[in-house]
C-alpha cells in the first residue's frame, strides 16, 4: 500500500469516527415541589405569558417604547451580545481542531563548507530550493478528546445565548421597574403639591380668622405644621423625580424623550392573565438563567470525555509534498517532486497520576455544576413563590387602600363641616388632613407595589409561563 493510500485511508477514519468518552448525560431531577403555591385561576379565554412577544405583555405604549429603546443601547446588553460573539469564535476554534490545517511553504537553504569539509579542497556554498503543501502535527481523533472539548466549547457557546436572553428579560424588567418607580414618584409629587395648594389656602384663611381673633395662635401654628410639611414633602418627590430620571437614562443607555415618560402610575402595567393554578414548578428549567446553568453542566460532562480519552494513545500526522531542487530555475523541472510523511504515536505510560488527578478535576467540576443547577432551580423556585405569595394579597390590600381613602375623605369632609359649624375643633380638621394625605400616599404605593409585582412575575418566570 502506497504513502499516500494510507494517509487518505487515515484522514478519512479520523474525520467519520464520532466515538467520543462523554458520560451519557442526564438532566438532574428539579429539588422543589411539582407546583407553585398561591398560583390563581386565570380566565379561560386569557393569553398565556409568553405566548406572545414582549411589547403585547407591557400594556402602555410608552414603557413599550422605552424598554425597545434600552435594547437598542443598553451597554450590559450589548457586552451580552459581544460575549455570544466571542463565545462564537472560540467555538470555531476548538472546532477547527478536527481538521488538518494545510498550508503551502517555500523556503530556501544555503550552507558555506570550509575547505577540510569539502572532498575537492575548495570553500563550498550549497543552496537548495523547496516549495510544498502539507500539514503538521494533525491528530487523529481515534478516542474523541478533540470532540469532547468540541462538545465543550459549543455548551459554552449555547450558554452565552441564554445569558443574553437573561440579560434581555432582566432588562426589559428594570426598565419597567424604574418607569413605574419614576410614575409612582410624579404621582405622590403631584399629590404634595396638591396638598400644599390645599394647606396654603387653609393657612391663609387660618391667618386672616387670627388677625380677626376668631382663632387661636395654636390654630395657626398647627396650620403652618402642615403647610411646611406639605411644602418639604413637595421639594422631597422633586428630588425624587430627578433621580429616577436620571436613572431611567443610565438603565436605557441613552437620553429618554419626554413623550415617553409617565406622567401618572398606570393599573395596566401587563395585558397578560395571572398565573393559572396547576402550573408545574418544571417550566422552571425554561428559564434562560437555569438553561445557562445546565449548559455548563453540560460542559463540564463534556470535559470528562477529553480527560478520559488523555488516557489512550493519541496518534499525529505530518505530511508535505512539493518540489525541491538545488536550483531556483530547476524548482519545477521534471523529477523534482518531494514528498515526506511522519505519523507519530504518543502512549502515556508514567505520569505520576497527572492524568487520573485531571480526571478527578473533572468528574468534581461536573458535580459542582450539578448543585450550582440544583442551587439555581431552588432560587428560581423561591423568586416565583415569592411573587405569588405577594400576588396573592395584593388585590386585598389595594381594595382596603382604596377604601380607606374613601373613608378618610369622608372623614375629613364630614370634620371640615364641623369644624365650619363651630362643632368641632380645628385640631381635628388639621388631624382628619393628615390622615387622608397619609391615605392617599399609601394607595400610591399599594398600585405601585401591584405593578412591580406584574413585572416581578414576568422576570421570575423567564419572561413567561408556558
Amino acid at each position: 500500500m502506497t504513502p499516500l493510500r494510507t494517509l487518505t485511508l487515515a484522514l478519512a477514519a479520523a474525520l467519520a469516527s464520532g466515538c467520543t468518552m462523554i458520560p451519557s448525560y442526564e438532566r438532574p431531577a428539579a429539588p422543589v415541589a411539582t407546583g407553585f403555591p398561591n398560583a390563581a385561576p386565570a380566565a379561560a379565554e386569557a393569553a398565556p405569558a409568553d405566548a406572545i412577544a414582549w411589547r403585547d405583555y407591557f400594556a402602555d405604549a410608552r414603557l413599550r417604547e422605552a424598554i425597545a429603546l434600552a435594547l437598542a443601547n443598553n451597554r450590559d446588553l450589548r457586552v451580552a451580545a459581544l460575549n455570544i460573539e466571542k463565545a462564537r469564535a472560540q467555538y470555531r476554534i476548538q472546532r477547527a481542531d478536527l481538521f488538518p490545517a494545510v498550508g503551502a511553504s517555500g523556503g530556501m537553504n544555503a550552507q558555506r563548507l570550509p575547505e577540510d569539509l569539502t572532498s575537492n579542497g575548495e570553500a563550498e556554498v550549497n543552496r537548495s530550493y523547496s516549495a510544498t503543501i502539507g500539514f503538521s502535527a494533525y491528530e487523529l481523533d481515534f478516542f474523541g478528546r478533540i470532540r469532547s472539548l468540541n462538545a465543550q466549547a459549543l455548551e459554552t457557546y449555547l450558554g452565552t445565548e441564554e445569558a443574553r436572553r437573561s440579560a434581555q428579560i432582566s432588562l426589559a424588567a428594570e426598565v419597567a421597574n424604574a418607569w413605574l418607580t419614576l410614575a409612582a414618584d410624579r404621582e405622590r409629587l403631584a399629590l404634595a403639591r396638591s396638598t400644599y395648594e390645599t394647606r396654603q389656602k387653609s393657612h391663609d384663611l387660618t391667618r386672616r380668622s387670627f388677625e380677626a381673633g376668631a382663632v387661636s395662635a395654636l390654630d395657626l401654628h398647627q396650620a403652618e405644621t402642615l403647610l411646611h410639611n406639605a411644602r418639604a414633602d413637595a421639594a422631597r418627590y422633586r428630588s425624587f423625580v430627578a433621580q429616577d430620571e436620571n436613572a431611567l437614562a443610565l438603565i436605557v443607555g441613552a437620553p429618554v424623550p419626554a413623550e415617553l415618560l409617565p406622567a401618572t402610575l398606570t393599573d395596566s402595567i401587563s395585558a397578560v392573565a395571572e398565573l393559572p393554578a396547576g402550573v408545574p414548578s418544571e417550566v422552571l428549567v425554561r428559564r434562560p438563567d437555569i438553561l445557562q446553568a445546565e449548559r455548563a453542566l453540560r460542559a463540564a460532562n463534556a470535559s470528562i470525555g477529553a480527560a478520559r480519552a488523555a488516557f489512550f494513545p493519541s496518534i499525529s500526522l505530518t505530511a508535505a509534498a512539493g518540489s525541491a531542487s538545488s536550483t531556483l530555475g530547476g524548482l519545477f523541472d521534471g523529477g523534482s517532486g518531494t514528498w515526506s510523511f511522519i505519523p507519530q504515536v504518543r502512549i502515556p505510560i508514567f505520569e505520576a497520576g497527572r492524568l487520573q488527578a485531571s480526571l478527578e478535576v473533572a468528574e468534581v467540576q461536573r458535580d459542582i455544576h450539578v448543585a450550582q443547577y440544583e442551587k439555581a432551580i431552588q432560587s428560581a423556585f423561591r423568586e416565583v413563590a415569592d411573587a405569588l405569595a405577594e400576588r396573592a394579597t395584593l388585590a386585598e390590600q389595594l381594595d382596603a387602600r382604596r377604601r380607606l381613602v374613601e373613608a378618610t375623605e369622608s372623614g375629613f369632609r364630614l370634620s371640615e363641616a364641623r369644624y365650619k359649624g363651630g362643632v368641632d375643633s380645628y385640631l381635628g380638621l388639621l388631624d382628619a388632613q393628615r390622615t387622608l394625605y397619609a391615605a392617599e400616599l399609601d394607595l400610591i404605593g399599594a398600585r405601585q407595589a401591584d405593578a412591580a409585582n406584574r413585572v416581578t412575575l414576568y422576570k421570575v418566570l423567564g419572561g413567561g409561563w408556558q
